[in-house]
Order: structure tokens, then sequence, then C-alpha cells
């Protein structure tokens, strides 16, 4: 038995009196799978991500959260990936398509998975914290933006950070040229450094989903669209750098 590629999916051969017969990959497989697999990674991440942020003691700042959140991404992209690419986060699922990592037909179906995760995710971390620390901190939503004179270094901040951890999923699970069976551990260190780095600037969201389920949950949207535009910016700029500068001969543009 061997293996073969059928659109970017590994495939099996199996000989048969000698002859090679491919197997294509079930239509479940390539469609549905992926999209439960999104679900179920991005409830798990928000859950964990909300839950360090709901039981965060005061002593330990941003380092409770941060490792949280990194951990978390890292684990379940080690064993979710193989299955939907372990986005769980709509900026990262941009990027990948736009740099030709994901097929068009998946993009709004991840999308939905991945907002629907973030809802969940965000309800069981309620359902497990107690009234007054979920009150106290807003759900786990991004509370950290008070007033109009923080948006301009909030955005930059999410472009940013969002780009540091875009590049890192691209580079490191994407690009043929660079990709890396640390991946998992690349990017969720990466999300560790954001946190630690920006926790205090917008809250180091870089993920619309991880905003969006909280503040559904909460009920608390204050400056929420920052953290659509901020990643979705950065989504695009990873894909543009790496689909005309820093991409491999297969995903580059120009001067192939």
């Amino acid at each position: 038995m061997a293996d073969a590629e059928f659109g970017g999916m590994s495939i099996k051969e199996v000989e048969i009196e000698g002859k090679h017969k491919p197997l294509r990959p079930h239509w479940y497989e390539v469609y549905v799978q992926p999209c439960i697999a999104e679900l179920l990674g991005a409830t798990l991440f928000i859950f964990i991500g909300c839950s360090s942020v709901i039981e965060n003691v005061e002593s330990t700042g941003r380092l409770q959260p941060a490792l949280a959140h990194g951990l978390a991404l890292g684990l379940n992209i080690a064993f979710l990936g193989n299955i939907s690419g372990g986005h769980f986060n709509p900026a990262v699922s941009l990027a990948a398509w736009l740099i030709g990592g994901l097929n068009i037909v998946l993009l709004l179906p991840y999308w939905v998975a991945q907002m629907c995760g973030g809802a969940i995710g965000a309800a069981l971390a309620k359902a497990m914290t107690s009234g007054e620390r979920y009150i106290n901190a807003t759900g786990g939503a991004f509370s950290t933006i008070t007033s109009d004179e923080q948006i301009p270094a909030a955005i930059v901040g999410e472009i940013v950070m969002t780009l540091f951890l875009v590049l890192a999923v691209c580079m490191g699970a994407i690009n043929e040229k660079t990709k890396t069976p640390l991946a998992p551990f690349c990017i969720g260190f990466t999300v560790t450094a954001d946190i630690l780095a920006g926790g205090a600037v917008s809250g180091a969201c870089m993920n619309p989903a991880r905003a969006f389920g909280p503040a559904l949950v909460a009920n608390y949207w204050d400056y929420h669209w920052l953290y659509w535009v901020g990643p979705m910016i950065a989504s695009l700029i990873a894909g543009l750098l790496i689909r005309l500068l820093i991409g491999g001969r297969e995903i580059r543009l120009f001067l192939k």
C-alpha cells in the first residue's frame, strides 16, 4: 500500500493483482469532517481561553492566559490539524485560502464552524465558573479598550500580532519550503508571545472567533469591531507577503 496525492490530500493506493488502484477521499472526509474538526477545535480552544481569563489569579498577570491560550492552540493543532488544517480562526482561514492552502468551498463553512465553536466554548466557560468571577472578567470577552483614544494603538497591535500568528501558520504548516513538524508548538508559542507582549494594549485577540464567542454569551460588544478589522487586515497582508515575496515557488505569483 502506498500514498498518493489527490487535490492536496493524501490518498491510498491499494495493490490489487499487481495493479495500483487509487482510493479517492470520501466526500465526508473532504467537506464535512474538516468543518467538524474546526468546530471542535474552536470550542476547546475558546473554552480554555475564556476560562483562563475568568479564573486568572492577579499575581500571575498575563502569564496564565498567555500559557493557556498557547498550549491549548498548539495541542488542538497537533491532534486536529491533519483533518482540517487546524485553523480555529477566521483570519487564519482567510490567509490559508489566499495562498492556496484552503479550498474556497470550505472558507465560509469554516467561518461558521469557528463562530459556533466560539459561542459553545464561551458558554461552557460560563457554566463552569462562578457568577462573580464571570462578571468581573466580562465572561472572558475583551474589555481592555475603554476609550476611543486607545483605538489606534489597539488596531496596530492587533494587526502586527495577528500577522505574526498568521505567518507562523502559513509558513510553518502550509508553505512547502518552510513547513515543519514543530508547527503546532511554534504556532502555540507565537500566541503566548503575542499575549505577553500586547495583552495590555488590546487584549491580544488575534482571532475574531475568540472575540465573538464570549461577546455573544456575555452580551459585551464594546469595541468588538476592532477584533475583526485588525485580524482580517493582518490576514490580507500576510497573504500578499507570501504570494509576492516569501512564499515557495508553488505559491509565489512572480519570480518563479
